[in-house]
């Protein structure tokens, strides 16, 4: 199956499930090629035959966006080098969950969250503790006499009913000992971080020196700025004071500034949040939502809500986020 049409078909997938899904991002280099929305869910998928390619900087962005966005980073991929990805299987690579399309689909359409996990070793299953506590009490075993049974150590049972995981050999083990759903589900949108590598969110990159006066006025009026290197904008800011996102992009009103733009545009409706591209000369006021404003006169903005009612009047009725 050729890339494009496995973002198509994971691009109807999850409109299937009821997410409203963003336009792809098609420009390089990219983090991520769709976000989508349901409800209070906000997804930022990277779509891939192989997820060997996918590299740890991309992770980084990935994770970076996720966290300024209010967002989930995805990857959904076909295999890696040496294997078909299983399907009820959670993977996780430099940081970001990872899922089969057939996993996905069991998890947006059916509902139905993965049971396992990938980690160095083996798979990987969440034993409740409590339920594994209970059961064994109710049968008036010990530790000792459920170690016997599983063939593992007093300490190891010890360490399950502490809330250490399990393989998925020793889950089924418990399973057909104890007759009782002794696992929980992978928390893929909330709670990922519990199993995946223990990684703080990566620092932001260095702002591109062409967009550091673009950078300096928005920090100027009250914005934190965040600087990206592998998204369709140059910046996501936030300001705090009226708890609200902005992307930015900045460069000549080119062809290809005016579909970054879109992109931005389409992004933006999924996530909530303003856009604005920066230009040196405007010919218009925006693109489908994202408004375009003049350097020079970007520079002479001296308040948040200032650049906020310029975006929200130049900005398309249906585009705009206010």
């Amino acid at each position: 199956m050729s890339r494009s049409a496995l973002v198509g078909n994971v691009t109807a997938m999850l409109e299937d499930a009821g997410f409203v899904v963003s336009e792809r991002c098609a420009i390089r280099p990219k983090s991520f090629d769709v976000a989508a929305r349901r409800g209070e869910e906000v997804l930022l998928v990277k779509i891939l035959g192989n997820i060997d390619a996918f590299d740890g900087h991309t992770g980084a962005e990935m994770r970076r966006l996720g966290k300024y966005l209010g967002a989930t980073p995805l990857v959904i991929g076909l295999r890696t080098r040496d294997e078909e990805l299983k399907p009820g299987v959670t993977y996780f690579r430099h940081g970001v969950p990872v899922l089969s399309p057939d996993t996905a689909m069991d998890l947006f359409v059916e509902e139905v969250p993965p049971l396992i996990y990938a980690a160095p070793g083996g798979l990987y299953v969440n034993i409740d503790s409590e339920v594994l506590a209970d059961a064994r009490e109710d049968r008036d075993w010990s530790l000792g006499r459920l170690a016997n049974e599983l063939g593992v150590s007093r300490r190891t049972v010890s360490k399950y009913e502490d809330g250490m995981d399990a393989s998925v050999e020793v889950a089924s083990q418990l399973q057909e000992l104890f007759d009782a759903p002794l696992t929980s589900p992978v928390e893929v949108l909330d709670g990922a971080e519990e199993v995946r590598e223990d990684e703080e969110t990566p620092d932001d990159p260095e702002v591109d020196p062409e967009d550091e006066p673009i950078v300096a006025v928005l920090t100027r009026v009250g914005f934190d700025v965040h600087p990206t290197d592998r998204a369709p904008f140059k910046t996501v800011s936030e300001n705090e004071r009226r708890e609200e996102e902005m992307l930015t992009g900045h460069s000549e009103l080119t062809k290809t500034a005016e579909k970054r733009a879109r992109i931005m545009s389409s992004v933006g409706r999924v996530t909530r949040t303003r856009s604005v591209y920066v230009v040196d000369r405007a010919t218009r006021e925006s693109v489908e939502g994202t408004a375009i404003v003049e350097e020079a006169e970007m520079e002479n903005i001296e308040e948040a809500d200032e650049l906020r009612d310029i975006i929200r009047e130049r900005a398309d009725p249906e585009g705009s986020s206010a």
